[in-house]
């Protein structure tokens, strides 16, 4: 699923190559994403200018003129991808594209999503954060309101696994599965440790990597292992730099114990038994 870096880095991308442009038209596909999108979408933005492409989590929101805002999630395996008459589909199956988007210099907006559990929804901006999806959120990763005092209060008698808090959306915004386990061994924790028994001295190692890891994917563009490609149909390139996560039986990169894999929170969760305490 794309995480907040990968949302990141395709909004700024967008941001640079469709802010200022005008929906002249479009389409919505017949199969439903994992909410139906409304039958009169396009006519809604048609003739509107994008004015800049923002983020919430793991949320893309396209600011439209006239006070609309595209709310866009790419699910487990949608991607949004910025296209020309040339470019054709980036190798992506059109019989997935979901939903498109014209442009007044010629170009498209398609959002691919093979699995359809994408959201796309048109709000006015007024009521924006109270949409259910948003309005629960914690603070964002990368903000000044996650600080150690932060994350120390919330995992205060909490028997909840650290790496389920770091990942639960109402305490911040953004962690996913991959991240999470690279930030806790930056930390030194393992995934499975109860909050409530994380060290103040671990909860800092933890509020200090969350923004460094998350800002050196942003910086990779993320990462990709299936589906997720950014606007220019580019995968991610963060997936080489990746410490912990999915290298189950290999060296730790730095002490050379096998890494391990433990099921925490129904995910996959990949830890170094030296390394982690």
């Amino acid at each position: 699923m794309p995480e907040l870096p990968e949302v990141e880095s395709l909004r700024s991308l967008l941001d640079r190559s469709v802010a200022g442009r005008t929906i002249v038209g479009g389409r919505i596909g017949k199969k439903p994403l994992r909410r139906r999108v409304t039958r009169d979408f396009i006519a809604d933005v048609k003739g509107r200018r994008i004015e800049r492409v923002a983020r919430r989590a793991k949320y893309l929101l396209i600011e439209l003129s006239g006070g609309l805002v595209i709310v866009a999630h790419l699910g487990m395996s949608g991607s949004i991808t910025h296209r020309d008459a040339v470019a054709g589909s980036f190798g992506l199956d059109p019989k997935h594209d979901h939903a498109e988007f014209a442009l007044d210099n010629g170009t498209r907006l398609v959002f691919n999503d093979p699995r359809r559990f994408g959201i796309l929804r048109l709000m006015d901006r007024a009521s924006l954060s109270t949409l259910k999806e948003l309005s629960a959120l914690g603070p964002e990763p990368l903000g000044s309101d996650f600080t150690a005092d932060y994350l120390a209060d919330k995992a205060r008698g909490r028997k909840v696994a650290i790496k389920n808090l770091l990942m639960d959306q109402r305490i911040v915004a953004g962690v996913g599965n991959i991240y999470a386990s690279e930030i806790l061994l930056r930390a030194g924790v393992r995934p499975t440790r109860r909050s409530a028994r994380v060290t103040r001295a671990e909860i800092e190692r933890i509020a200090k990597a969350v923004p460094q890891v998350l800002g050196e994917a942003i910086e990779g563009r993320g990462t990709t292992f299936r589906n997720y490609l950014d606007s220019r149909g580019e995968p991610g390139r963060f997936a080489t730099k990746l410490l912990v996560y999915g290298r189950e039986g290999e060296s730790c990169v730095k002490c050379g114990t096998p890494i391990r894999r433990v099921i925490v929170g129904q995910r996959a969760s990949f830890y170094c038994p030296k390394c982690q305490r």
